[in-house]
């Protein structure tokens, strides 16, 4: 059923606002289910339109204008476009300011709009005023430049019209909406690849289709994408792409309103799986159906963003162009230096010569005179990238070219990124089209597949520039020593390149690598390093963060694992380079100290250290003596306090936390008060040491503790004295700036001190009730997941969970151990974003049965699910 059919025979007597309301409701219901039979957008604006403007003509009966007025649509409304929930922005134009009883017809004709359930956006004014409104902001010229005449003083309305032609300026309104784009899109942070897009006002959301349409208006080059076409600035191709564009986002943006009932252009996580059913798309075993929607999103928006910038350079140029042609600075028989741009020769270089598809990214790289492309070179080259076939990647000429782009001293980020916005680089590599636009729902990362991937390529690019050598200076120094750097970038290009197939990613990616890298002519030792950097990409800061790097053994496996020193340098770069690309908020100083002493530690091994348990216990004893000794400390003095820690302790912890842990315990070895130190660390941590009577609820103490002080727990080792005291050592993250962290460290410690001396109840907001998740995580939640198993010598249980991060997730957790009476010896806890992966070494008889170990499990699952 289509709109116009919805419409009701004429009732019988005067219209009543009642009558009025109704009528409005039941037709405009009737717009909807004419919607959804033929998903028609344009029809469904329209329709709405159509209804409104007679529900306003019909209220004119009842509430008549002043006296000579004209009631007029603008904006959205006066272009013929009426979402569901969006205001009726009207004009009420008065021959001359308004008398008093103008005033009161008007607020009663305002009044009645409300009362009808319109949600109208009005102005009142005369022709002087709105001449006088639209110079002074752009905002007003532009919802006045799409008045259309309602209903009243037709010739009021034709002079209003007439006027606002005359004082149009051409060339300022493009310049001035070209620059309000901007700021809007930095407000957007520049990319239409955001996790929850605006649809409306986003770049390449449909408020930059409606610019262009403003701009070209304006300068006289049409009103529709057909008429712009024909003016020359739009080829009949690029036109049916933004008409195909245009209709998605109208779409998008009436399903939204729809879903919320109210006013809404954000594509949020709450709507995106609702939409997703919508569209009725089908979920599939690698991808769920909301990031198929939003990558479908992502290529609109990439398309209208590209189109974007060459209409607006089109529109500039022949605006502003007086007749004469700037002289073209030659640089090759193929491209040319026009104004700061580089520019083709021929329409259709590309098509003469498809190598120079390539080409034209390497000549960016090699003159950095130049500040972008042209649009007659950006649109030839955009719409010539279907000409990179697999006969064009078969051609060694093509091959050498690609990787020459990787090994340039200059522009490798700016060009790829350039390569990817324009679809060469997906075209160029057919695996990495499938990551384009693929939203990746799994907490932490915060950028789409391409997009993070070309962040990572980035982030190693930093490494080797000296104006950033301050911010990873080891990274720096290793890059720097590092021959054929470039091949980081291509196991960055290909890292992630089989995200959302199904199946391991890394081992599917190690696949295309090893093809790439026999297709390219890259030799066998380089290629082998490609292969063993993606399909081992995680296993660097998997190590790190969830094994215990103080254990001889788990040093020596890793070693094992990685082989070589130059393996082991890659691999550590990149994921340095990899977790800083995932997101802002997932990297911090423990972790990358972490990463680092993994390195540092393996670096030893395959230059031939010792890593036997006997050796690193004597070296550990060792280098903490030399330390206390520095320190004024004899050595008779810290045996009371080492006679009573087990190999464990000593293997479990670096020196320089043995000789701190000694230095103010040697004396207070039975001491009857706990005692607590913190102290600041170079991870821009906190490193708590607490030394106490055990006892069985001390861990989920401390937990309750440090969750009420909103201190977040990184990592955790527990050593029980031979003579029952507790010594433990927690590392500790805050929200707080550096310098809050030094000031609160002796406020915290006598804090603690207290809390564990007096034995008062866990502090008050810590009961082990799990807070709510953010919205995110209860969209996309992680399935909680756990595993159980005993350690290689059977002396301990080692527990992995993952789930969704919450507040008091850690604390309720500890609190399950305390009921099965289970002891916690190490905690090692990760926190990507809004997930959590912790690992905990535990201890208890619960553990040996089956029947209470299936208890505790179903109990933690239950937990971790709640």
């Amino acid at each position: 059923m289509h709109a116009a059919a919805a419409t009701p025979a004429p009732a019988s007597g005067p219209a009543t606002l009642t009558s009025l309301r109704e009528s409005l409701q039941r037709e405009r219901a009737a717009v909807v289910a004419a919607f959804r039979e033929n998903l028609r957008p344009d029809a469904f604006l329209n329709g709405l339109r159509r209804l409104v403007d007679r529900t306003l003509i019909q209220l004119l009966e009842i509430h008549p204008l002043p006296a000579g007025a004209a009631l007029a649509a603008v904006g959205g409304y006066g272009r013929g476009e009426l979402y569901p929930y969006s205001d009726v922005d009207i004009l009420i134009l008065l021959p001359e300011a308004p008398r008093a009883e103008d005033e009161s017809a008007v607020s009663d004709l305002l009044t009645a709009l409300w009362d009808l359930g319109l949600e109208p956006g009005h102005s009142v004014r005369t022709v002087a005023q709105c001449l006088e409104e639209a110079a002074a902001d752009i905002t007003v010229e532009t919802a006045l430049l799409e008045a259309r005449f309602l209903a009243g003083s037709r010739a009021l309305m034709r002079t209003f019209t007439q006027q606002m032609q005359k004082r149009m300026d051409p060339r300022a309104f493009v310049r001035t909406k070209k620059l309000e784009m901007q700021q809007r899109h930095t407000r957007y942070e520049n990319t239409p690849y955001a996790l929850e897009p605006n649809c409306k006002e986003s770049p390449g959301g449909l408020r930059d289709l409606q610019v262009i349409l403003w701009m070209a208006r304006a300068a006289g080059f049409g009103r529709t994408w057909r008429q712009i076409a024909d003016a020359g600035l739009l080829t009949p191709q690029e036109a049916r792409h933004l008409r195909r564009a245009e209709q998605a986002f109208k779409r998008l943006r009436i399903e939204l309103h729809l879903l919320a009932g109210r006013r809404e252009d954000r594509v949020i996580f709450d709507h995106q799986s609702a939409l997703a059913r919508v569209y009725e798309i089908p979920a599939n075993s690698g991808r769920r159906p909301s990031e198929v929607l939003m990558q479908r999103y992502y290529w609109a928006a990439k398309l209208v963003t590209q189109l974007n910038n060459i209409l607006v350079q089109n529109i500039e140029s022949r605006l502003n162009d007086d007749g004469s042609e700037a002289e073209p600075v030659e640089i090759d028989e193929d491209f040319v230096h026009r104004r700061g741009l580089l520019d083709i020769r021929l329409d259709d270089a590309f098509e003469r010569k498809p190598t120079l598809l390539l080409r034209a990214f390497l000549v960016m790289q090699q003159h950095s005179e130049l500040t972008g492309m042209s649009a007659r070179m950006v649109r030839a080259l955009w719409h010539a990238r279907r000409r990179i076939d697999g006969q064009f990647r078969a051609n060694p000429v093509n091959r050498k070219l690609f990787l020459s782009l990787l090994q340039q001293p200059r522009g490798i980020v700016h060009e790829l990124r350039r390569m990817n916005d324009l679809g060469v680089l997906p075209q160029y590599l057919p695996p990495f089209r499938r990551i384009v636009g693929q939203m990746q729902h799994d907490l932490f990362h915060v950028y789409t597949v391409d997009q993070h991937t070309l962040m990572v390529v980035r982030n190693l690019r930093r490494f080797t520039m000296q104006e950033h050598a301050h911010e990873y200076p080891l990274c720096s120094d290793l890059v720097a020593n590092f021959e054929r750097h470039w091949l980081l970038y291509v196991a960055a290009l290909f890292h992630d390149i089989a995200k959302g197939r199904g199946g391991d990613h890394s081992e599917l990616g190690a696949v295309d690598v090893r093809r790439f890298a026999r297709s390219h002519g890259i030799d066998k030792e380089d290629a082998q390093l490609l292969e063993f950097l993606v399909r081992n990409h995680l296993l660097l800061s998997t190590v790190a963060q969830k094994q215990d790097l103080s254990d001889p053994a788990v040093i020596r496996d890793f070693a094992d694992k990685v082989g070589t020193e130059r393996r082991l340098t890659a691999l550590y770069l990149l994921t340095v380079a990899d977790i800083r690309g995932t997101s802002p908020k997932v990297w911090n100083t423990w972790k990358g100290k972490l990463l680092e002493s993994l390195y540092r530690q393996t670096l030893a091994v395959l230059g031939g250290a010792t890593v036997s348990t006997t050796a690193v216990l004597s070296q550990r004893k060792q280098e903490a003596a030399s330390l206390l000794r520095l320190a004024g400390l004899r050595d008779d003095a810290r045996d009371a306090l080492w006679q009573q820690l087990d190999v464990a302790y000593f293997l479990r912890h670096e020196a320089s936390d043995i000789a701190w842990h000694t230095r103010h315990l040697y004396h207070k070895v039975a001491n009857p008060t706990p005692v607590v130190r913190a102290r600041y660390t170079e991870a821009e941590s906190l490193q708590f040491m607490i030394y106490a009577r055990s006892t069985a609820d001390l861990f989920t103490r401390l937990c309750a503790w440090f969750e009420s002080r909103r201190l977040s727990i990184q990592d955790a080792r527990i050593t029980t004295t031979r003579h029952g005291w507790a010594l433990d050592s927690f590392v500790v993250l805050s929200s707080g700036s550096a310098s809050e962290l030094r000031a609160m460290v002796s406020l915290l410690e006598h804090d603690l001190a207290a809390y564990l001396d007096t034995a008062e109840p866990l502090p008050r907001g810590a009961s082990g009730t799990i807070g709510r998740a953010s919205r995110r995580s209860r969209v996309f939640p992680v399935t909680p997941s756990i595993e159980l198993h005993p350690d290689e010598r059977g002396r301990a249980w080692i527990l992995s969970m993952s789930a969704t991060d919450r507040p008091g997730l850690l604390h309720a957790v500890a609190r399950i151990f305390d009921a099965h009476a289970l002891t916690v010896s190490s905690a090692k806890v990760m926190t990507l974003g809004e997930r959590v992966e912790d690992v905990f070494v535990l201890d208890g008889e619960a553990l040996t049965d089956n029947r209470a170990q299936l208890r505790f499990e179903q109990a933690l699952l239950g937990t971790l699910a709640a």
